[in-house]
């Protein structure tokens, strides 16, 4: 991964200062080999249980700014330490199902195991950055979500877990970003608002 791409990035930004909330996407960078981490939500999550995500949520009013908020999840959620991320940027806010604002970091963070969170955090996952750019465990559909009008659902498939979804969409970016990965012109199907998701 060639992070340069993030860090000349000017991201889009949406303003609600009511409804911010902020993630960080945390890349593990070694020698041949980069993998991106992710959290499994734990089932007993009234959002999005059991669905993968970046560490993140909510701004509290003790965070200074946005970035503050990821690191402070993240810290919460899977025992990063603050200093121990390289922050290198942020890619497009995002607004999600639970009408949330959401703003994605993206920083390098150690080699090392992290401890999830019992209550939020069911799994801490690392996957490849090699197999979620392999174009066989990628596919997407379109749908006319009944709020948000005509949507692109991606969905990357790598060891048994699934990432779809907000997350999906922020990863997309941040593959096209940050390595020779593009996304698809074609979508691989066109599904009803209300078909099972492929998960």
């Amino acid at each position: 991964m060639d992070l340069s791409g993030v860090g000349r990035y000017s991201p889009s930004e949406l303003a609600d200062p009511d409804r911010e909330a902020a993630v960080l996407a945390p890349i593990i960078q070694q020698r041949g080999r980069d993998e991106i981490l992710f959290t499994k939500r734990s089932e007993q999550l009234g959002n999005h249980p059991g669905q993968m995500s970046f560490p993140g949520g909510g701004r509290e009013p003790e965070d200074r700014n946005l970035e503050a908020t990821a690191l402070r999840e993240a810290h919460e959620e899977i025992g990063l330490e603050p200093p121990e991320a390289d922050i290198v940027g942020a890619i497009d806010d995002i607004e999600t199902v639970t009408r949330y604002i959401v703003r994605p970091f993206v920083g390098t963070v150690p080699d090392r195991s992290y401890t999830p969170d019992e209550y939020e955090v069911a799994e801490i996952v690392r996957l490849g950055v090699d197999d979620l750019t392999d174009l066989s465990n990628y596919e997407s559909e379109h749908r006319n979500h009944p709020e948000y009008g005509p949507i692109r659902i991606h969905f990357f498939h790598v060891d048994g877990y699934t990432v779809w979804g907000a997350t999906g969409h922020m990863l997309a970016q941040l593959l096209e970003l940050t390595t020779d990965w593009e996304i698809p012109p074609e979508v691989d199907r066109v599904a009803e608002p209300d078909a099972e998701l492929p998960i």
